[in-house]
């Protein structure tokens, strides 16, 4: 079997499963947001449940407008506050230490390599970076795992993407990924797990492998999945709040397909509007003047994205027309950017720097576009209407490349301000 397929059958019971079978399996860990929660609480409490089935495997994430940024929103966060208060759930976050729940739930060491995780919210594939069969689930579903700890999965069919080589330097995982959704388009991995090994993938740390399977969804993918490694086992070390066991594909498994890349040959990347497929070299767009960068999101708002934006940051200025905005993704990333002197670096050039939110990704608050403005960021899609005005323009970078662009005012590459 396919590390997906192994982590699946272990989970249902059976000793195999094979793609297209429909399996019930127990779910080790499950979350939902400030927008899919409440749907999910509705439809549990609707079914006259009393009791979750474990409080300890619930996380109840409310990042998306944090801090609530209107009644409704406020209102929202309330139910997801009662609901976890009724059932004594051990991880609601408030406001002080709620983070963007696919950085935040790792950082937490809550969610393990050899998981099965679900979560009502599509990026949920990001924890597949740990070596998990992690996948988005509609809120009906998160609610019957409320109270059975199980779910319902048809098995999928795996994709295996090797990368040989290395990336070059200002590439990182987020072009990685850009590049290969650019070649398999948005459908190309439907319904599928997308396995990513090869000695590119192996010399990559683990906030570029959560990246990379943060972005399998771009390519229809149910799921990302990176086979776990030394340096899997280094960053769980010392996290993990529970035990758990690791996974890999048998030597024989079968997969529908094997693709094969040269990553020395991804250079830094942009997907311009409206897909994140499509996806042209940075050079070919320098003449593309912007009016806002957002470095963040549960893509890439990690500590190492801001530590390259912050090395072609320092010393110099974001550009007077426009607005660069930061986002640490969890509270410790935040504090740990300001012990680094990092907060300081992006202050001094002229940045905005947010609380933990996913804020502007999902048009949410913290930088909505008006009509016509173009944006630059770190975040995962970039459709009409995304960040804002429906004729606003997204266009999805590295921190690398947005960073460079937020001191030009274009696009640009970063080695032209490094």
């Amino acid at each position: 079997m396919t590390l997906a397929e192994r982590i699946i059958a272990s989970h249902a019971g059976q000793e195999e499963v094979h793609p297209g079978q429909f399996v019930y399996a127990e779910v080790d860990f499950c979350l939902g947001n400030d927008i899919t929660a409440p749907v999910a609480i509705k439809e549990f409490e609707d079914a006259g449940l009393q009791k979750v089935f474990d409080r300890n495997r619930i996380a109840l994430v409310p990042d998306h407008f944090t801090p609530s940024k209107d009644i409704a929103s406020a209102q929202q966060v309330k139910t997801l506050r009662d609901f976890a208060r009724k059932h004594q759930l051990a991880y609601f976050f408030e406001v002080g230490s709620v983070g963007i729940e696919h950085a935040l739930l790792p950082e937490m060491g809550l969610v393990l390599p050899g998981d099965l995780i679900i979560g009502a919210d599509s990026h949920t594939c990001t924890y597949g970076a740990l070596g998990a069969f992690a996948v988005g689930v509609g809120s009906t579903d998160l609610a019957a795992c409320f109270a059975t700890g199980k779910v319902w999965l048809k098995v999928p069919e795996t994709i295996k993407f090797v990368f040989n080589g290395k990336l070059p330097l200002w590439s990182s995982g987020k072009d990685l990924i850009l590049f290969l959704i650019s070649d398999i388009g948005v459908d190309g991995a439907l319904y599928k797990a997308m396995e990513f090994t090869g000695p590119a993938i192996s010399s990559l740390s683990m906030d570029d492998r959560f990246t990379i399977c943060n972005m399998a969804i771009e390519a229809g993918a149910k799921a990302g999945i990176i086979p776990p490694d030394k340096i899997t086992q280094k960053y769980v070390k010392g996290r993990a709040r529970r035990s758990y066991v690791t996974y890999s594909s048998n030597g024989t498994a079968s997969y529908c397909q094997i693709k094969e890349y040269d990553a020395n040959t991804i250079t830094p990347r942009v997907a311009i509007p409206s897909l994140p497929s499509n996806v042209q070299p940075v050079e070919a767009l320098s003449q593309i003047n912007i009016d806002q960068v957002v470095i963040g999101s549960c893509t890439n708002g990690r500590i190492t994205d801001l530590r390259v934006a912050a090395s072609l940051l320092k010393g110099k200025k974001v550009h007077p027309y426009v607005r660069l905005i930061i986002i640490p993704a969890t509270q410790a990333i935040y504090l740990e950017a300001l012990k680094e002197g990092l907060i300081e670096i992006f202050l001094k050039a002229g940045a905005s720097v947010s609380t933990p939110t996913c804020g502007p990704c999902l048009g949410g608050h913290m930088g909505i576009l008006a009509e016509g403005e173009r944006c630059l960021a770190t975040t995962n899609r970039n459709f009409p209407g995304r960040m804002g005005h429906p004729r606003s323009e997204v266009y999805l970078s590295s921190p690398a490349v947005a960073a460079a662009s937020a001191i030009t005012g274009r696009i640009t590459h970063p080695a032209n301000v490094a």
